[in-house]
């Protein structure tokens, strides 16, 4: 079985406490939303934040390095119910996976990960240091927590994965199917929660499918 890699480091919990800079964070995080991001401004984000441009600059060098920011402080924070999700103890893998799948597909309809996900489509040829970002701290960290929980239920005979990362890329796309898609492109699509257990149910039926250890 190939080992999966360490991809990101595991979540830890910020250095300092509500303060200034989460104040800033919250305003950018509203201005990246409404503007995107070629066209918000650092003046903007001081304003919306209630703080002078000096102290904004004082915790950040450029707007790039906000952007990192707040897009990593999101992560913590969204990202958080999926390493709880996986370091339960919870025995049945079905269950599990359902679980995950069900809050997997809730964050990737919620609007603020719908409103990123644009501005990275829309804005990373000629930023891609936001494909980066998002990718850095978004799509390959949850890659590697999966990857590390499907290596670790393999080894207690759970699962059968002889590649935990192509596992979690196939699990998490899978998730998305016409859901996300179409949600993304503000096409109509039925997302009620019986549809969504629906797609939740039928993911992970045919994920098992595949992984479960053969009886």
């Amino acid at each position: 079985m190939n080992k999966s890699p360490h991809l990101v480091p595991a979540l830890t919990e910020p250095h300092e406490p509500f303060s200034r800079r989460r104040q800033i964070l919250a305003g950018a995080g509203k201005i990246f939303q409404q503007k995107g991001y070629e066209r918000a401004s650092m003046a903007e984000i001081a304003k919306e934040a209630s703080v002078s441009k000096g102290t904004l600059y004082n915790h950040f060098n450029n707007k790039a390095d906000l952007f990192t920011a707040f897009f990593e402080e999101m992560s913590h924070t969204k990202l958080k119910i999926f390493e709880t999700l996986l370091r339960s103890e919870e025995s049945d893998i079905e269950k599990t996976l359902i679980n995950y799948a069900r809050a997997v597909i809730e964050l990737l309809l919620s609007s603020v990960s719908l409103n990123l996900y644009r501005i990275i489509v829309a804005e990373a040829e000629r930023f891609p240091n936001l494909a980066d970002t998002f990718w850095q701290y978004g799509s390959a960290r949850t890659i590697g927590y999966l990857a590390q929980f499907f290596e670790r239920k393999t080894t207690e005979k759970m699962l059968k994965v002889e590649d935990p990362v192509l596992a979690a890329e196939l699990f998490l796309m899978m998730c998305q199917t016409r859901l996300v898609q179409k949600k993304r492109l503000q096409l109509p699509v039925k997302t009620n929660p019986e549809h969504i257990e629906e797609i939740v149910q039928l993911v992970t039926r045919s994920f098992l499918s595949i992984y479960a250890p053969q009886k």
